[in-house]
């Protein structure tokens, strides 16, 4: 069996799904994932269909360097984005799979979460440029781990009214309370 980072909560109400070394771009796929957290099912395979089709970019938060600024970022308060389209469909065909477990353990999909997910660098595969003057240099690839947890939300119950019990004032606080009410009579 394979371990994850992250164990849920409750394990009935939960399904997970992993990808291991997927050939595409760390740094596209981390941003990417970072985007589609805390969405919902649903509205993480339509958001994903947006990137592949360039109705909406990915906001590139942490690796900036270089990253073309697009006005789609507004909607996330961002100036940088991209399009990731192969990291978008790695990530589409998970959610897919994901949501195929939730089906068999028969859980609702239309209620899924996405509360975890995770993207880590796999050993990076080698090939090398030949460069002049017959020197040789490194030509790496950088795959990546995917794994993701998605989680039924629990329905919301209201937190019953407590009695309130009688307020216990001092022999000063009665005093004075008595006189901004108008005295001892």
């Amino acid at each position: 069996m394979v371990k994850y980072s992250r164990e849920a909560k409750n394990g009935s109400k939960s399904c997970k799904a992993m990808g291991v070394d997927l050939r595409v771009h760390y740094k596209n796929t981390y941003e990417t994932a970072r985007a589609i957290k805390g969405m919902s099912l649903r509205t993480a395979q339509q958001y994903l269909d947006d990137v592949c089709e360039k109705k909406r970019c990915v906001p590139f938060r942490k690796y900036t360097g270089c990253i073309g600024r697009t006005p789609q970022a507004k909607e996330f308060k961002m100036s940088q984005g991209r399009w990731p389209v192969k990291s978008a469909k790695i990530l589409l065909g998970l959610l897919r799979n994901a949501e195929s477990n939730a089906e068999f353990k028969n859980l609702d999909t239309e209620n899924l979460t996405i509360t975890h997910i995770q993207v880590s660098m796999a050993q990076q595969g080698r090939r090398r440029t030949f460069r002049a003057h017959g020197r040789v240099n490194a030509y790496m690839n950088c795959p990546c781990h995917v794994e993701m947890l998605l989680e039924e939300k629990e329905e919301s119950v209201e937190k019953p009214a407590e009695e309130s019990k009688a307020k216990k004032f001092t022999k000063k606080q009665l005093a004075k309370r008595r006189l901004k009410v108008g005295g001892d009579q």
